[in-house]
């Protein structure tokens, strides 16, 4: 017997032991079968379940449940990222809060690498467990790691990343160069452009003068705050603005457009630099807006990315005066800047006071503009990010994109939705050298050894590398590890044992599908499409989904700052997985985000409910499990009617799910479950279940118990717990003769649909819909039944009328129905179909009344889709508002609009009582 409700703290953990003990999850190694597969996208090893975990992986499932159902060889291969910064940040935090003085440098490299392993085995990996929780069904027997095995040397993840290295190396694909980087103070290494945090703060802009040398002066136009040019002065200095004005010191020149007539006497003239009291050359070039501020800017080619590029049209040489920690240098690069004693080593914010006292003390300083300034922090080490010159590895990025973008465009890769191919063509089109080294102990140590001569051999080993340098030579192994980008980038091919040939390889790659968001198509996907065809020859998936973003109600983005994040495993403990699991479907339109409300998971949850009671309602009746059922056997319209409806349901959400369009076979199935099946096909077989022919009876019960055997296997992927619970509990030991659920295969029916069955039920339900709606809208009393008039039927409309009239009465509150010529006295009328619906009222409601509250919700209505239309008629709205806001606008109006027509025939049919 089935409990009266569903418990999913209870069954989750249960069920998902069992699949997981069965073996569920493994590909079942037909080889006959398509092979079809997923690669997660890692998480990293110290990450915490989130929101967008909570989606990626919710849709991810839907795909292999629905795969797997379907008869296909199935690989979810999952797996977690070494995740370089945060692992080491989370370790030297965690020896800090343990008070042995012990620090990385005291332990040196490898005993703290040895710390981090012992970390990770104990604590790390927490995400792996919370997937499960939300129904993960990944083949966890093969689950990877970006580090691979600690214990086992050789094994292919390490030895993958060495060859991919080694090989681009030895093709010029991989070098070494002296470029400007992200770089963390904190951390002292190079962080990449999505660890880089840029945050709105309170700062400034400091307007400084620089005097021109050798005499020099010119005219310069004095505008009003309108823009027109009111006077002009002389002057012999000329004004930028800076928001960093310690970076000065690095300046090697003054820039202005080449079109700016205010300053074309002044190109190829100097300045003299405040402070250090060096020439700087004054140079045109376009990246000087003349629009902004004076229009000229300062050049520090070391420190800002967009002056590396200027600094470099223009031939100077970058002059470095930060060190690793952001102190003002010292010894030789200070030197070459002719930097003052008295700010070397100093640290930069106390630089930064300095030098604009300094600049107050000698007149310079012409003014201080407050303003919101857009700063870039490192979102690990919650420090000011720098833009620093230092040696680090690249990848040519440019030259390994043109077949990543040839791939796509032939077809081979497919983004879905499609606008995501011209983000990522845009990306790929102007890629710029990819830095893959990083200044951590924790990750893929770089396979690169130096001489004493600064002579560097890539090997795949020290023994290699000695062999290359000969007897003699002293090597010493690059300190740098390598961005944990470049491993994951190999993670399609890599997790299934390259650079091994191996038959998972060979089966499951190319994978089928990529699931992931659309913040990382440049830092991963694109990644992954070079070298996937750089080393396999072939692109690592088919097809690539992205998805939106998960917001909160408002439409905000989620962030623990602003207090409006929400775990995912609250809401399953408060709800269920199944219940997050289905919301996130229903939700996930492609380019729509998804907002995201406790109110919108419980009404999910009450979905399950929904399910739940019609298969107690169905083991109350005796609507066992019947198995298949034959359809051309079966008579009663209704019985008939619920088939075609479910094999209709069927082939749309197979469409849907196969085409990425989760929140229509969400939608499909829910408008199946809860409408169809339960508000109306359970409410219209109680007649037949409780009435005397025997024959009806047996088919209704085969019938239901049938088409709520099926709706399990449907619903499955998006719900897998409470349809498995169901799909067990309504026949015990089905799952031991059978098998589980999710090892069902996938429903695809041989349905003719029934027309004249069809059309008798969705009369019968427009008729109790009709009359139920009118009933409401003229305010005729809940508890009160009415006799109706179906005026001049002809004998089929009156033949279903009798057939139906238990469930007409009981359903619409009807006292009788009639079949007149005319029209009764004190009746108002509806059509429906080409039936004329009389209901006799004109005793049951104050006919006076009923046409103000009308004439009341109608103005109202007006009022609400006038103002609406106006606000979508405002190009300022239509632009700015996100998407999903403009159509849920649009789709307001549509509601609206048809409600206001109810309700005018409903004040029309009032006209003559």
């Amino acid at each position: 017997m089935l409990d009266q409700r569903f418990d999913p703290a209870e069954a989750e953990a249960r069920l998902y032991k069992a699949w997981e003990e069965a073996g569920c999850f493994k590909p079942s190694g037909d080889t006959s079968a398509q092979a079809y597969s997923i690669v997660i996208p890692p998480p990293n090893v110290t990450g915490v379940l989130h929101m967008g975990h909570a989606l990626n992986n919710t849709l991810q499932d839907v795909l292999v449940r629905f795969e797997r159902m379907r008869g296909k060889n199935v690989l979810w291969q999952p797996g977690t990222d070494h995740a370089g910064i945060a692992t080491q940040m989370v370790v030297e935090r965690q020896m800090a809060a343990e008070g042995k003085n012990e620090s990385r440098a005291s332990l040196g490299r490898d005993a703290f690498v040895d710390r981090v392993w012992a970390w990770k085995e104990e604590s790390g990996g927490a995400i792996v467990g919370q997937l499960k929780r939300l129904g993960a069904s990944c083949d966890w027997s093969r689950e990877a790691f970006t580090m691979g095995d600690r214990n086992d040397p050789d094994n292919n993840m390490m030895r993958a990343v060495t060859k991919v290295f080694v090989e681009l190396f030895d093709k010029g694909l991989i070098y070494r160069d002296k470029r400007l980087v992200n770089w963390d103070p904190h951390f002292q290494t190079a962080i990449s452009d999505l660890e880089v945090d840029q945050r709105e703060v309170a700062g400034h802009y400091w307007h400084l003068r620089y005097p021109l040398a050798d005499g020099v002066t010119y005219l310069h136009p004095i505008k009003d705050e309108d823009g027109n040019v009111v006077e002009s002065e002389m002057r012999d200095y000329i004004v930028v603005a800076t928001s960093r004005p310690e970076t000065m010191l690095g300046d090697t020149g003054v820039a202005v457009h080449p079109e700016d007539s205010r300053y074309a006497g002044l190109v190829g003239k100097f300045v003299e630099l405040p402070i250090v009291g060096r020439r700087v050359p004054i140079i045109a070039d376009d990246y000087a807006d003349p629009t902004k501020g004076s229009g000229a800017v300062k050049i520090t080619p070391a420190h800002d990315f967009n002056d590396f590029e200027v600094g470099k049209r223009a031939g100077h040489t970058p002059l470095n005066i930060l060190d690793a920690t952001a102190h003002i240098v010292d010894g030789e690069d200070a030197d070459a800047a002719g930097i003052p004693s008295a700010y070397r080593g100093q640290d930069r914010f106390d630089a930064r006071k300095k030098v604009v006292a300094a600049f107050e003390a000698a007149g310079l300083l012409q003014e201080i503009e407050n303003l919101k300034i857009e700063q870039p922090f490192g979102d690990r080490s919650n420090v000011v990010i720098e833009p620093w010159m230092t040696d680090q590895w690249y990848v040519d990025a440019k030259t390994m994109a043109q077949p990543a973008i040839a791939a796509v465009k032939e077809g081979k890769t497919r983004f879905v939705p499609e606008t995501w191919e011209k983000t990522y063509y845009n990306w790929m089109d102007n890629i710029q050298p990819w830095c893959i080294s990083r200044q951590l102990w924790w990750g893929h140590r770089i396979p690169a050894w130096f001489a004493d001569d600064g002579t560097i051999y890539v090997a795949h080993s020290e023994e290699e590398a000695q062999a290359q340098a000969g007897k003699g030579v002293t090597l010493k192994q690059d300190d740098d590890v390598l961005d944990t980008w470049f491993s994951s980038a190999l993670w399609p091919f890599s997790t299934m044992g390259w650079p091994d040939k191996t038959p998972e390889l060979e089966t499951f790659y190319p994978t089928a599908t990529l699931v992931t968001a659309f913040d990382i198509i440049f830092f991963w996907v694109a990644r992954m499409m070079m070298m996937g065809i750089e080393f396999t020859g072939e692109v690592p998936f088919k097809d690539v989904y992205i998805h939106a973003l998960v917001l909160d109600e408002k439409g905000q983005k989620m962030s623990k700052s602003k207090g409006n994040a929400m775990d995912p495993l609250e809401l399953v403990d408060e709800y269920g997985a199944d219940a997050l699991r289905f919301f996130m479907g229903r939700m996930a339109g492609q380019g729509r985000n998804i907002r995201l409300s406790k109110q919108a998971v419980e009404s999910t949850r009450n979905f399950a409910t929904k399910l739940w009671n019609a298969a107690r309602f169905a083991e109350m009746n005796e609507c066992g499990a019947p198995g298949e059922v034959d359809f051309a056997s079966v008579t009663s319209p209704v019985n008939r009617w619920i088939l075609g409806e479910l094999a209709a349901c069927e082939a749309e959400a197979t469409k849907a799910i196969a085409e990425y369009r989760f929140n229509d076979a969400a939608a499909a199935l829910y408008r199946f479950i809860w409408h169809i099946l339960c508000d109306w096909y359970l409410e219209l077989i109680k007649p037949l279940l409780m009435g005397m022919d025997d024959g009806a009876k047996q088919e209704t019960r085969d019938v239901c118990g049938y088409v709520i055997d099926e709706t399990l296997k449907l619903l499955h992927p998006f719900m897998p717990f409470v349809t498995e619970e169901l799909w067990e509990r309504r026949a015990p030991g089905r799952v031991e003769a059978q098998g589980f659920l999710m090892h069902q295969s996938w429903p695809d029916y041989d349905i003719k649909r029934d027309s004249g069955a069809d059309t008798e039920i969705q009369w019968v339900l427009d008729l109790i819909s009709e009359i139920r709606s009118l009933r409401s809208d003229l305010g005729v009393p809940a508890g009160s039944k009415i006799p109706i008039s179906l005026v001049s039927a002809g004998p089929v409309i009156e033949d279903r009328a009798i057939r139906h009239e238990d469930i007409l009465k009981r359903l619409a509150r009807l006292e009788l129905i009639a079949v007149t010529d005319t029209l009764p006295t004190g009746a108002v009328s509806t059509v429906v179909g080409e039936t004329v619906v009389a209901l006799v009222i004109a005793d049951q409601i104050d006919v006076a009344e009923a046409r103000k509250r009308l004439d009341k919700e109608v103005a109202q209505l007006d009022k609400d889709i006038m103002a609406t239309e106006k606000k979508l008629g405002n190009e300022a709205f239509v632009s700015k508002a996100p998407v999903e806001i403009v159509e849920e606008n649009r789709e307001r109006i549509v509601e609206w609009s048809g409600r206001r027509e109810k309700l005018k025939a409903a004040r029309k049919s009032l006209e003559g009582l």
